[in-house]
Parts: structure tokens; sequence; C-alpha cells
């Protein structure tokens, strides 16, 4: 995969994710095939449960899915949410990925799947798509876009790969709209960004796109709620990843899911589900 055409922010993204660290601590701790935020019934829940029932909340929102539907996942991940598609509505998936480790596990459980005919995963970077104009029917992203420092590109490449009457259907980590200023540096710090988006930044980008908004699901608890049970889950398991994951990167990620967890409760953070739809 060619980088020099990424922006920097996103070449820090993949360079961190490819890691050996941040790839064993995902795949292991964060939800194996999802590495997305979690929609709990129980604040002791399962992680990968969580996380699939995200999946399936979102689907259930796209009412027109089938067979015939072509969806491009935007930071696909492992690819957790291609194969639900795939294997329960017949979709077919293009997966956009920059971290080529998660990428090369996204291909191997594909395959034992036996998905990989309606599923391709591709090495790249959404801020740059390189499929045609008009190409896909359902835009589909989870906590991937605030990886981009260049968000409203990122809306401008998904107008123009969406069919006319194509959704976007997609979840960040966000500042509240009514976030202080200067009060998520720690978070910002993190994750090596200068800003996150907001609700109030993804409806501004739709107006002037002019998508049609279909719903906004507030659903910020769940994203305190998601962090505290990975960090649980990293303090309970925290001998068994050492086989893994070094002894640093586990420490900074407890002080960094700590960060998260305290902004959040705060009031500072949003999440939620986002549905938008292009003009037809």
């Amino acid at each position: 995969m060619n980088t020099e055409q990424y922006s920097e922010v996103v070449q820090t993204a993949q360079s961190y994710y490819n890691s050996d660290d941040a790839d064993n601590f995902y795949f292991h701790i964060w939800g194996g095939e999802d590495i997305h935020v979690g929609i709990y019934n129980d604040v002791d829940e399962d992680i990968a449960t969580a996380s699939q029932r995200t999946v399936a909340t979102m689907a259930e929102e796209l009412k027109g899915l089938n067979s015939d539907s072509r969806v491009i996942d935007l930071g696909a991940g492992y690819g957790g949410a291609a194969r639900w598609l795939a294997g329960t509505y017949g979709c077919r998936v293009s997966c956009i990925n920059l971290s080529e480790a998660q990428n090369a596990r996204n291909r191997e459980i594909t395959a034992e799947q036996g998905l990989q005919d309606r599923i391709e995963v591709i090495d790249g970077s959404f801020e740059n798509l390189t499929y045609d104009d008009k190409k896909f029917d359902i835009a589909w992203s989870q906590d991937s876009i605030l990886h981009s420092g260049e968000r409203a590109k990122v809306m401008d490449e998904v107008d123009r790969v969406l069919m006319p009457g194509g959704e976007i259907i997609f979840t960040d980590p966000m500042q509240a709209d009514d976030c202080p200023q200067g009060v998520l540096q720690p978070v910002l710090d993190r994750i090596h960004l200068d800003s996150l988006g907001s609700f109030a930044f993804y409806r501004q980008q739709a107006e002037r796109l002019g998508w049609k908004e279909l719903n906004i699901r507030d659903l910020t608890p769940q994203l305190v709620c998601h962090y505290s049970r990975v960090r649980d889950e990293l303090t309970s398991r925290r001998e068994e990843l050492q086989q893994w994951v070094s002894s640093e990167y586990i420490e900074r990620m407890h002080q960094g899911l700590g960060h998260w967890i305290e902004a959040g409760s705060k009031g500072y953070l949003a999440w939620g589900i986002m549905h938008f739809q292009k003009a037809a």
C-alpha cells in the first residue's frame, strides 16, 4: 500500500493499528471480530455480545437490505459487521481499512466462514476511495471516522460513491456539542488528534451535502459503559494478555481508557447512531 498520499493523522493511525501490541489487544480484549462501541443491556454484559448488538441495531435501521445491496464499510477493522451483513442479508460488502494487520485477520476469518465471495477487503484509506462514482447503496462505518483529520473530505467521498437515494449509517466517538474548550486534551493526546467530530458537525456536513436526516440516536451512556467494560476486562485478564502485549502498552491503554471514561462521565463526549440519505 502506498501511504504517501495519506494525511499525517491517517498514517499515525495506520502505524498504531498495525503494531503487534494494538492488534493483539483489540483482537483478544476489545471484542474479537468487532472493535467498536457496544450497546449494553447490562453493565456486566460480554463485550462481544454488546458489540454485535450495535451491528444488529444499525442494520435494523436499513429496511431494504438484501442480496442486491452493495455496502462499503469505512474503517472495517476485523470485518465483523461485514460478515454480519453478508451472512444475514446476503449483501456484497467492500471493507476499506488502513491496517494490513487487521485486514489479514479479516480475510482469514471471512474465508473460515465461507463469505469471501460476498466480501472484499481493501487496504486503503476512506479519505481517498478508489471506487467509481455512484457504486454503493449503503455506506457504513463504526467508530472510525474520528481517525481522519479531514472528516469533511470523508463525507465528500461517501457522497461521491453513494447511489442517488443511497444511505449512510455510522457511529463515531465525538465531543459533546457543548463541550468546553480544552477539557478533552488528555483524550486527544492519547489518540494523536487535535479534534473530534460532534452531532452538530455531522448534521452540518449532511446539510452541506443535501442529505436527509433519517434518524440520529444519542446513545452516549453506552460509550462510558463500553470503555469501562474494556478497562475491567483489561484489568482482569492482564496476566493472560502479557503473553501477546507489552506491559508498557497495557499501562498506557489502562490510563487512556481512564481518560475516556472520565471525559464521558463529565458529559464532554458523545456517541450514537447517525443515519442519513443522499438526495435521489
